[in-house]
C-alpha cells in the first residue's frame, strides 16, 4: 500500500543515536523523503561520514546530559529555523547480567541514556513544538518493555519507563498539536544483536542473525508516523509485528 512521502518534504527532523543502527538508517530515511535532518550522537566522527554522505547537519550530543539536547534543540532552531521531528531512538542494551550480578552504576547509566535521555528530548522539543502549534515526537521503545526477559533487567525497566513517559508526553500535549507515539520495532539487524548473540543470556540471543528484520524496516516504519497514515496511533504504540500495519508502511506485498 505504501504512504505519501512527499508530505515530509521540507520537515525538520532531529534523530538521537544517529551514528549506526537504526538511528542512521532513518536519517537516510528521511534525507531521501525531502526532510532537513539533524543527526545527533556521542560518536562526532562517525556522524561526520554520515553527514558527508547525505548532508545532514552533525551535532555531538549524550543524550543522558539535558544541557547537551536542549543544545541540539537550540541548533535545530538556529539552523533551520524551527524543529518538526524528534526521533528519541539513542539507547543501549547494557549490561546484560542477572539482577544477583548487576553493577548499580551500570544500571544507572543504562537509565541516564534509555529513560532519562527520552525525558531529555521531550523536555527540550516540546516547549518548542508548542509554540509552533505542531510537531512529532516519536520513541523507539522495545516489546522488552512489557515483557521481562532474564538477564535484560536494566534494558527492559529502562525501556518500560520510556514507554511510560512517552504516554504522559501525549497526554499532556494533546490538543496542543503535538503528535506523540512510540514505535516497538521488533528484534532488528544491528550491532546490538551480536552484543545480544556473544551475551549467550536468554532465548534472543538464540537466533540466527539472519532471522532478524533489516534496520530499513523500521526507518521506513519512522517515516510513516511522521505522516497523517499514522494519525490514528497518536499516544499508541507501533509494532512492527503487526503484518497489517508492515502492509500500511509499503514493507510487505
Amino acid at each position: 500500500m505504501g504512504f505519501d512521502r512527499g508530505s515530509l518534504a521540507g520537515k525538520v527532523v532531529l534523530i538521537t543515536g544517529a551514528s549506526r543502527g537504526i538511528g542512521l538508517e532513518a536519517a537516510r530515511a528521511f534525507i531521501h523523503a525531502g526532510a532537513k535532518v539533524g543527526i545527533a550522537a556521542r560518536n562526532l566522527p562517525a556522524l561526520q561520514v554520515l553527514a558527508d554522505e547525505t548532508g545532514a547537519l552533525p551535532i555531538a550530543c549524550d543524550v543522558a546530559d539535558y544541557a547537551a539536547v536542549e543544545a541540539a534543540v537550540a541548533q535545530m532552531q538556529a539552523h533551520f529555523g524551527r524543529l518538526d521531528v524528534l526521533i528519541n531512538n539513542a539507547g543501549v542494551i547494557e549490561p546484560i547480567a542477572p539482577l544477583a550480578q548487576l553493577d548499580a552504576a551500570e544500571f544507572s547509566r543504562a537509565i541516564d541514556i534509555n529513560l532519562k535521555g527520552v525525558l531529555h528530548g521531550l523536555r527540550a522539543a516540546l516547549p518548542v513544538m508548542q509554540a509552533q502549534g505542531a510537531g512529532t515526537i516519536i520513541t523507539v521503545g522495545s516489546g522488552a518493555a512489557h515483557n521481562p526477559l532474564e538477564g535484560w533487567g536494566a534494558y527492559c525497566s529502562s525501556k518500560a519507563g520510556a514507554w511510560m513517559l512517552t504516554r504522559v508526553a501525549d497526554i499532556e500535549a494533546r490538543g496542543r498539536g503535538v503528535r506523540v507515539m512510540s514505535l516497538s520495532p521488533g528484534t532488528v539487524a544491528t550491532d546490538m544483536q551480536r552484543t545480544l548473540k556473544d551475551s549467550g543470556i536468554n532465548a534472543v540471543s538464540q537466533r540466527d542473525l539472519g532471522a532478524h528484520i533489516p534496520p530499513q524496516w523500521p526507518a521506513q516504519a519512522l517515516l510513516w508516523m511522521c505522516t497523517p497514515a499514522a494519525d490514528a496511533y497518536i499516544g499508541r504504540e507501533v509494532s512492527l509485528r503487526d503484518e497489517g500495519l508492515r502492509r500500511q508502511m509499503g514493507l510487505v506485498a
